[in-house]
């Protein structure tokens, strides 16, 4: 056995002892044809239109030694030679880049001699040998330091490779069995076949563990999903092999779209052509012996696969790269589908530079495009990216404010962050109390992403949460007690559930609201009968009267989390008995929840059969608030749903407004935005008489948004009464910006070795560029008051699978591409009650594009490339909403909305 210690060597068994491997004869050679080909296409492409190349030799095979006390331990010899490289479609010459070339030509005569020199394999029952070091760190895998794989160590990487992969088809058990095997694949889960002189071996694929790993989104809806086959046939004849035939497939696909995909096809071939009198059978003590007295430049090197590093001859470096497309950075870009992908390819150039050449770039940014750059170099998330930003930023200078925070944010949105990044935004002096909030709430969503990775024992993560958790009850400060639950409610910590039900009875509105609000993205599971009953002593008041918007967060939750036949009844039998516009809310909640099918509308139902809980007099209460929820787009990869909550007050000032847009993809659940717009205390601004609960809370209008699973630190269009005086005349009246930015939304890197020793990169990303802004316009005069929500986006996914062997490059780019925007607008008359109010959520015709990109290159600069797109435009359309809105809409635009009358508040955010 093996201690866990990084320093211990293993000798790990292949197989169970007495299986058997093939055998070869002592004085003869072995003449093999081999071929391997590997071919990148569309997910459903065809033979002729893939990019790729073939490889086809000669093998000659011949035992060199074998342990005289077992005919299963043997040393073999192999030769590679009279290579050819091709191409693998039937092209013109003229597209052919490989016409007329020679293996001379395109490896070079050291790096030919080099493929055509012999090297050994050590085989014991079949299975090339190995002796192991392993790490036991997280996510970390075995070195190999000795194996029964012998060429030249000065042999280049790519080489040693492709001779891995000639080697990996003599690997083969003659009987049926699972085992765990090591190749040039890695350390792999086989299993094996056995039927009258054929043997099948099934790799199992997502077993193999390699020295390369990449990394994914840790978001499934904005995934990539993989699909992936190795299958090798066997033809044995005198106790050794006649043939092997083996394919492998790997699919890739954007999860929320899957028609953007690509595959990457490897095949191999080896056939016995003949066998010839060979060399005799040398003596030793051991395999390792023998090969050091035949050649002391023979090493063992390990079977696995050896890492390539990619030489890029005649690149751009990063500061020419920006000089290029800085232009794309600009806002005047940012509803461009040319914003992203400029975003998307700087990002691949930060990842491969240094801090001097990113910080170089920073420094030489404009002003306006610097804000954008910091996006892209944060999502880049290297050591050097983030040493590079922690150096340009000076958060102990408050002025800073935008450009640090939009680093924080980009770090909220980072698809694989680490711990070195919750440390570093943790430590260090701040100037301005807004990003000390920033910084706290964005570790809250750092500390869930590492959680979801298996970090959350991490010391830096376990500081971090001991902080947020012990936040909220060691200060009396209200925004810092709002600034713990919200980082508290980004990190979904399983231990903040009860503090969240303690915070959710508080006599303060916005900690309930809060604290109701995270309860609601916990899983069911989560939720216990004690919650259930704090949530539902909220709603019912029956320890304090609450302000209307926190029962109507508190019956969401009720609602969202799998209720009872008795909890649902007394919400029922609580309509009626509730505010004018609070009545009129849950009635259509209700409506809302049966309309769309959601989780309790089986329970509601149920309820609904007793008159006493739902009859006339109930349904049929008076009122302007309203709840809906529909479907913005549906296909058989994803579907986007959207809802839309307005609470008003009994005087008809807004009093929450709530757009939520959630996407959905096999089974995974992604709330990808939340604007909420909050008002209280205007009534004395219309003379109107507050609700119960609410007669002495302050003049307070704020937003706040959530974004990719990730809740944004709010912002207040005012708070008191002598604020709201000061802005309703200094204001400019033009919509402001909530959120404004880059974001990498799709991440995904992997390294997929092939059997036959070539090498793909697959790359997938998807970025988008947003600007949401929002706003509300209140008319003392007129009575009459808007808020709007705009939001516009352009975002482009693209997927690229290279196979680059030095010598010759090949692969593709799926791409597609859109721009977009989203209009919420609510107009609310409130001379009379009750009040009319029209809601309009608007999206406008845009273009959808995609692409197909496949190429293939020579170092020399020769190249083959194929282009291919498809545009189309997306007609635009008014999103329904319930009948009485349509009703309530024709009557509001009778009338013209003032332009220029009367006292007007403009506040935005």
């Amino acid at each position: 056995s093996c201690s866990k210690s990084v320093t211990s060597l293993c000798i790990y068994p292949t197989g169970s002892a007495g299986v058997a491997g093939p055998r070869l004869n002592n004085n003869w050679v072995y003449k093999f044809r081999y071929n391997t080909e590997v071919l990148v296409d569309r997910a459903k492409g065809s033979k002729e239109g893939n990019a790729g190349y073939k490889i086809s030799s000669d093998v000659d095979v011949n035992l060199v030694w074998r342990d005289p006390n077992s005919n299963d331990d043997q040393l073999i010899q192999l030769a590679i030679s009279n290579v050819k490289i091709e191409n693998v479609a039937l092209r013109s010459a003229k597209k052919n880049i490989l016409h007329g070339a020679t293996a001379q030509s395109l490896l070079g005569e050291k790096r030919l001699a080099a493929l055509e020199r012999p090297f050994m394999v050590h085989l014991k029952n079949g299975k090339v040998t190995s002796l192991l070091r392993e790490g036991w760190e997280p996510c970390q895998v075995f070195l190999q330091i000795v194996s029964g794989f012998y060429c030249y160590k000065a042999e280049p990487a790519t080489i040693k490779n492709l001779k891995r992969g000639v080697a990996s088809l003599l690997q083969v058990q003659t009987s049926s069995g699972k085992v765990i095997e090591n190749d040039v694949s890695g350390r792999c889960t086989v299993e094996y076949r056995a039927v009258q002189g054929k043997v099948t071996r099934t790799k199992a694929l997502d077993t193999c563990k390699s020295m390369e790993t990449g990394f994914t989104t840790y978001i499934q809806v904005l995934g990539v999903t993989g699909k992936s086959s190795s299958v090798t046939v066997f033809t044995l004849e005198d106790g050794f092999i006649k043939s092997a035939v083996a394919e492998e497939t790997h699919m890739l696909a954007v999860t929320a779209r899957r028609q953007t995909a690509a595959k990457v096809v490897s095949r191999q071939t080896l056939t016995l052509v003949k066998t010839e009198a060979g060399p005799f059978e040398a003596s030793g003590k051991n395999a390792a012996s023998v090969v050091k007295s035949l050649d002391e430049k023979l090493f063992a090197v390990g079977v696995t696969a050896e890492k390539v590093k990619s030489q890029c001859k005649g690149c751009q470096s990063l500061f020419e790269h920006w000089k290029a497309v800085q232009k794309q950075f600009e806002p005047d870009s940012l509803s461009k589908a040319i914003a992203p992908r400029s975003f998307l390819a700087l990002i691949q150039s930060i990842r491969k530079a240094s801090k001097t050449e990113i910080l170089q770039v920073l420094k030489s940014a404009s002003k306006t495009a610097l804000p954008q750059v910091v996006d892209a170099v944060t999502s880049s998330q290297t050591p050097a990216s983030l040493d590079a930003m922690l150096q340009f930023l000076n958060f102990a200078d408050p002025k800073g404010l935008v450009l640090q925070e939009r680093f924080l944010y980009a770090c909220g949105f980072a698809s694989h962050p680490n711990e070195r990044m919750l440390q570093n935004i943790s430590k260090g002096k701040i100037g301005s109390n807004d990003i000390k909030e920033s910084v706290v709430i964005i570790m809250g969503a750092l500390v869930k992403k590492l959680c979801q990775k298996g970090g959350c024992d991490l010391p830096t993560v376990v500081e971090v949460k001991k902080m947020i958790l012990e936040g909220p009850d060691s200060t009396l400060v209200e925004s810092d007690v709002q600034m713990y639950l919200l980082a508290l409610k980004n990190s979904l910590l399983p231990e903040a559930i009860p503090l969240f039900a303690k915070y959710a009875e508080s006599e303060i509105g916005a900690y309930c609201t809060i604290s109701l609000t995270a309860l609601q993205r916990y899983s069911i599971t989560l939720i216990t009968d004690e919650v259930k009953r704090t949530v539902n002593r909220v709603y019912h008041q029956n320890r304090r009267v609450y302000e209307k918007n926190v029962r109507a967060a508190a019956a969401d939750v009720i609602l969202s989390s799998n209720p009872s036949y008795m909890e649902v009844k007394n919400l029922l039998l609580s309509i009626g008995n509730l505010p004018k516009e609070l009545n009129k809310y849950m009635v259509s909640k209700v409506k809302d929840i049966l309309h769309f099918e959601m989780p309790a509308s089986k329970i509601l139902r149920q309820a609904m059969k007793d008159m006493v809980s739902h009859n006339y007099d109930r349904f049929s209460k008076v009122g302007s608030s309203s709840a809906y929820s529909g479907f913005m787009t549906g296909t058989t990869d994803a579907a986007t749903t959207y809802s839309l909550d307005i609470l008003y007050s009994g005087s008809g000032v807004l009093r929450r407004s709530n757009m939520n847009i959630y996407g959905t993809s096999n089974g995974a659940l992604l709330h990808g935005l939340q604007v909420a717009i909050e008002a209280q205390g205007m009534e004395s601004l219309i003379a109107a008489k507050p609700d119960e609960g609410e007669e002495d809370l302050e003049s307070f209008a704020g937003m706040s948004a959530l974004l990719f699973d990730v809740q944004l630190r709010p912002v207040t269009f005012f708070k008191g009464y002598s604020d709201l005086m000061s802005k309703m005349f200094s204001m400019s009246g033009e919509p402001m910006n909530v959120v404004k930015g880059l974001i990498l939304l799709t991440d995904h890197s992997q390294v997929i070795q092939l059997q036959s020793g070539l090498k793909a990169n697959a790359e997938f990303q998807g970025g988008l560029a947003i600007d949401i802004s929002g706003g509300m316009e209140v008319s003392l005069w007129y009575r009459e008051s808007k808020t709007s929500v705009n939001n516009r986006g352009a975002m482009v996914v693209t997927g690229n699978v290279t196979v680059d062997m030095d010598f010759v490059r090949t692969g593709m780019e799926v791409s597609f591409e859109m721009e977009a925007s989203l209009d919420f607008i609510t107009t609310v008359q409130f001379s009379e009650y009750p009040f009319l109010v029209c809601m309009q959520m608007d999206k406008v015709t845009f273009p959808f594009s995609e692409y197909l990109t496949k190429y293939e290159s020579l170092p020399s600069g020769k190249n083959y490339l194929s282009h291919k797109g498809h545009k189309q435009l997306v007609p635009g359309s008014e999103f329904p909403l319930h009948q009485e809105n349509s009703d309530m809409c024709k009557r509001v635009f009778d009338s013209d909305w003032p332009d220029n009358a009367g006292l007007f508040f403009n506040s935005f955010l």
